[in-house]
């Protein structure tokens, strides 16, 4: 404590009042003004005498407003002020470390977030069927800008576009003359950059069709093969061969006869595996696989999102060319005109396909290291009952590839609708992907019969709730929101290649423009009465305009189902697990540890009216409410669960709380992605 003494005089000390200063100039005291202290402070300040001099002696007792910085710090030092000030500073230290170690905790144990292309659904689109904006009766890229909203009314981020390159359209884009434009009927290359550009802005996904297998005939590339061109002589699969007879071997192209052509220019046979305007490309030459690469980085460069690689499997054909195997040896060789006749043994899945597939994905994963642009790859290829040739496209710990590959299984429900059927097709997929991998479900595609048509219209709102609730990416066909049917087309209004050589083939039908409202052309074409192909007769019922009045609709459906799934997680990420199927249900729950509701669902794919049993499912509570069903008129009613009526094709969404989970007694039963476990307290997933 600092003291001032006086002996008969009092010392000048820094801020310390001295009633004992003379003014040198009039020999009175100074009234000290600047140090006084105010009348209501005096109280603070007591005067004593030194025992020692006798002398006063000042004390500040406590700290006063406008104290001088060396009083402060007098007081500052004191036991009753420093010891707060240290603790408030220990537990400040504390609480942070605190803060940081659970977030690095957090962090450790949540479990991977999930992409994009996990959380949302992927809608096809069909350019020249989606909306024309210009009354060419064709749609068109603006046709796609203007309807971006419906997206976004049904909770959809991910579009994927079919092809909409500058081609012939010999096989409507498959056949791309120039991978670096846009064809004209569907607008511009600034048509596609406002396109992608509003997509972006309203938090939309663009993935483009990308067709590596071939060219048209009329590419730079392939006119300039025909020619011998030094560079681009060998960019195609060309033998010689007869022109009389130009069949080099026996492989059949997938539209039917012989995969050769004869080029009078060159003098060779070129291949193709699917028209003749569709020469193949040779990938066995280097200079090729670079244009490949040079092309998808174009893309990615507009900022694309994605793309679907379509007919992989095509891509590499053995290069000795030797004769397939036929499925019946005793068939005579000129009766030999269709792919089913072969096994394609030369033609598809060759060695070193894959390693062409994780170039392009490498290609890719630069583009992907920009926070929050994901760029995601799905192949395509139909491998039917080889499965694990299927399996093979999914990425593995050591080398990555595509994201999946797509599923189509389930095109083929229409086949027996039964309980039993669909159960086996689900399971096809789930017991066969590799574990930790990411399923997704295709019902529809524009190579296929609408489902409502193959399946029967009954059938359209339980397959939809089957695709929205499974584990896994669900992809939807423009129009299977609404429940959209085939058309009917006649030989002379038939458009497809496919169709012209064979009308039974022809994938016309299910490529019928979409249906917006009661208006002209289904809202399609508003501007002029021209369609590039007929509108279905049904359209004033069955359209986008009246379901969204109606939320018993199979769009109002369609929407509720997925916005439930995005926002449960037990529907999106959680346990996928087999419960009971019979000739007519097939039931399935979806549970995620730790969450106190799951969702179990009750699908009835069979011809008739059925009540299903699940008194022996212990972990199910006795009574169940009905959260959903397509039969509207079921929604909310309370069941035994001894005791779930299902009429023929109603499904049952049955939300209930429980705290016992299924999984763990029955993991031969159960799938998970990736598990995860929920945390109550913190609202939090952690990784279990």
């Amino acid at each position: 404590m600092s003291v001032k003494k006086r002996s008969g005089s009092m010392e000048l000390g820094e801020c310390t009042r001295n009633p004992g200063y003379q003014d040198p100039e009039d020999g009175g005291p100074v009234p000290d003004t600047a140090n006084a202290v105010p009348a209501e402070k005096r109280d603070s300040t007591a005067v004593k005498l030194d025992p020692d001099s006798g002398a006063e002696q000042y004390t500040q007792l406590q700290p006063y407003a406008g104290m001088p910085k060396e009083v402060l710090l007098l007081h500052s030092s004191r036991a009753r002020y420093r010891v707060p000030r240290e603790i408030l500073f220990w537990l400040t230290v504390a609480c942070t470390l605190a803060l940081v170690a659970l977030t690095i905790t957090v962090i450790a144990l949540s479990p991977r977030c999930l992409s994009w292309w996990q959380t949302t659904p992927v809608y096809q689109v069909y350019p020249r069927s989606f909306k024309d904006s210009d009354g060419d009766g064709v749609g068109d890229l603006k046709g796609i800008q203007q309807q971006l909203d419906h997206f976004q009314y049904l909770n959809i981020k991910a579009i994927w576009i079919s092809p909409f390159y500058r081609s012939p359209m010999k096989d409507f884009g498959y056949d791309v003359e120039d991978f670096r434009d846009i064809d004209p009927l569907f607008g511009t290359m600034k048509d596609f950059e406002e396109l992608l550009t509003d997509m972006h802005n309203k938090g939309l996904k663009l993935i483009m069709d990308f067709i590596p297998n071939h060219t048209s005939d009329r590419h730079r590339w392939f006119n300039l093969s025909r020619i011998k061109d030094p560079h681009y002589k060998d960019y195609y699969v060309w033998t010689d061969c007869n022109a009389t007879a130009p069949k080099p071997n026996n492989w059949v192209s997938i539209f039917g006869n012989s995969s050769w052509t004869y080029d009078e220019v060159r003098g060779q046979c070129y291949l193709h595996q699917f028209l003749k305007e569709q020469p193949d490309l040779n990938f066995r030459n280097p200079d090729v696989r670079k244009e490949i690469i040079d092309i998808i980085r174009f893309w990615l460069e507009k900022g694309v999102d994605g793309f679907r690689m379509d007919a992989v499997k095509h891509i590499l054909e053995a290069a000795h060319l030797r004769d397939e195997p036929q499925v019946d040896p005793d068939k005579p060789p000129e009766a030999i005109t269709t792919e089913w006749d072969l096994y394609h043994d030369y033609t598809t899945s060759q060695v070193g396909l894959h390693d062409l597939l994780r170039a392009w994905r490498a290609e890719m994963d630069i583009f992907s290291r920009e926070p929050g642009r994901y760029r995601f790859m799905v192949t395509e290829s139909y491998d039917y009952h080889e499965v694990e040739k299927t399996m093979m496209y999914y990425s593995t710990p050591l080398v990555k590839e595509s994201d999946f590959p797509f599923n189509f299984y389930l095109l083929d429900l229409p086949q027996n609708t039964s309980g039993l059927w669909a159960h086996h097709l689900v399971n096809l997929w789930m017991s066969n992907m590799p574990r930790g991998k990411w399923a997704n479900w295709v019902v529809g595609n524009h190579d296929r019969p609408r489902i409502a048509s193959s399946a029967g219209r009954a059938y359209i709102r339980v397959i939809n709730m089957l695709l929205l609730t499974l584990p896994g990416t669900p992809t939807t066909y423009y129009g299977e929101e609404i429940g959209m049917e085939n058309i009917n087309v006649t030989d002379s209004q038939i458009q497809d290649p496919f169709g012209k050589y064979n009308s039974s083939n022809s994938r016309d039908p299910e490529r019928s423009p979409m249906q917006w409202s009661d208006d002209m052309n289904a809202g399609f074409n508003n501007k002029t009465n021209i369609t590039w192909l007929p509108v279905h007769p049904d359209y004033r019922s069955v359209n986008v305009e009246v379901q969204k009045k109606d939320e018993g609709s199979i769009l109002g459906q369609y929407r509720f189902l997925n916005t439930l799934r995005q926002s449960e997680l037990a529907l999106h990420r959680g346990w996928f697990c087999y419960v009971h199927t019979d000739a007519n249900v097939f039931s399935y729950l979806r549970e995620l540890d730790g969450l106190d509701r799951a969702f179990l669902m009750v699908l009835n794919f069979g011809k008739e009216s059925v009540v299903t049993d699940l008194s022996s499912i212990s972990e199910l509570p006795d009574r169940l409410e009905v959260l959903m069903s397509t039969n509207h008129v079921n929604k909310g009613k309370v069941l035994e669960k001894s005791y779930i009526p299902t009429e023929a094709g109603e499904g049952l969404v049955i939300q209930y709380s429980t705290h016992t989970r299924f999984n763990p007694n029955h993991s031969g039963q159960c799938y998970i992605s990736e598990k995860a476990c929920y945390l109550k307290v913190m609202n939090i997933l952690y990784t279990c």
